[in-house]
């Protein structure tokens, strides 16, 4: 009889190497907008291969967006536009997630803030013939009032109750968005349609076309006076957030709680008021797109501001002035949405770029190392 050899059972292979996660203690204030502009340039190599995949040509419908955006004067006019309420909405992400309050609400807020707005031409507050110096304030209060009070809500249940505000912001949205339609299909229509009637003109923020006139390459031009809105409203969260005493209140709250409670910071009040001015900056936004492009209180006055913003907010890393040039984008994105098909392809990659950046915030807290595996392990 021949005796067979056992020969020695190979386990399963391994990879020469091993990868290392190791929290980082201090992180280079570069390496955030590193980290941030290669979830993008990533998200939209993403988008590049779905677009091959699905039988597009990748460089050309990129290459097409950026000429429906940028590619004159005109369409540059309107993708500002689009960015204005991105500008506004942004900042009260911004201003709520530097507290680690995570207003997922801003798209409730941005339409009761058109309510409000609204309301002050169409109850009438203010006659029709009311100057446009004393209309336009008081629709911006009115508007601000709206949007502050749907973010109180979630700030007091919060506040007092510990009750999570992911869950109202995002359950008072579906409420902001009934609240208006009863309105605008009884209350305040126009004949039956969904939608009031329009505004009077004294109730117009005025846009560059306006005057023409005077100066003729203005012409066509719509860009408005919310932008005006958005960039003082940029510069003012940036103060208060980065040289006010509150802001260095609100950034220790998010940063370290129990640090806060203990330096004897009011971290129930700063949560209702933060909330507050968040909800206040978004219900700006809905008054600056019913003022400034609709002219009139309609349900579809936002395709996604609200939900957006978020994203301008954490690609601009809570930087209350990079929000300005990431909204843009975002409107730039919107804005090509209108001349490309498929039309999905813009949300398709808002979303891919959402999906990076939650990604990417792993190379963030931790360095990554690739150690050589020892021999036999």
């Amino acid at each position: 009889m021949t005796s067979l050899e056992s020969k020695p059972r190979r386990g399963p292979w391994k990879m020469p190497f091993e990868i290392h996660l190791e929290p980082r203690m201090d992180q280079p204030r570069w390496l955030g907008w590193v980290v941030t502009l290669g979830a993008v340039f990533l998200a939209f190599f993403i988008g590049a291969i779905v677009l091959k995949l699905g039988g597009g040509q990748p460089l050309r419908a990129y290459g097409f967006m950026v000429r429906a955006a940028f590619g004159n004067s005109g369409v540059l006019s309107d993708t500002i536009v689009k960015a204005t309420p991105l500008i506004l909405v942004g900042l009260a992400c911004t201003l709520a997630f530097s507290m680690k309050l995570w207003n997922i609400g801003a798209e409730g807020q941005f339409f009761l803030g058109a309510f409000g707005a609204s309301a002050v031409v169409l109850t009438p507050l203010l006659p029709p013939e009311t100057s446009p110096w004393l209309m336009i304030p008081a629709m911006m209060i009115a508007g601000m009032l709206a949007g502050a009070l749907w973010g109180f809500i979630p700030g007091f249940l919060k506040a007092r109750f510990n009750v999570n505000e992911i869950i109202s912001t995002l359950m008072l949205n579906y409420v902001a968005v009934n609240w208006n339609n009863f309105f605008i299909f009884a209350v305040w229509t126009e004949g039956g349609f969904q939608m009031s009637p329009k505004f009077p003109l004294t109730a117009w923020l005025p846009r560059l076309t306006d005057y023409a006139k005077q100066f003729p390459e203005l012409r066509g031009l719509t860009t408005h006076l919310g932008l005006v809105f958005g960039l003082v409203a940029a510069g003012i969260v940036w103060w208060i957030l980065f040289r006010s005493k509150w802001g260095y209140e609100i950034r220790l709250v998010g940063d370290n709680p129990r640090a806060a409670r203990y330096a004897g910071i009011n971290i129930a009040r700063n949560t209702v008021l933060v909330m507050m001015l968040s909800g206040g900056l978004a219900g700006l936004a809905g008054m600056s797109e019913i003022s400034g492009v609709v002219h009139r209180l309609q349900g579809a006055i936002s395709p996604g501001y609200g939900f957006s913003g978020i994203i301008v907010a954490w690609l601009a890393k809570l930087n209350p002035i990079a929000v300005i040039p990431v909204a843009i984008l975002f409107g730039a994105l919107i804005q090509a949405g209108r001349e490309i098909q498929p039309s999905g392809v813009p949300k398709m990659i808002q979303g891919i770029v959402l999906v990076c950046l939650i990604a990417s915030d792993l190379l963030l807290r931790y360095r990554v190392r690739v150690v050589r595996r020892p021999r036999g392990a």
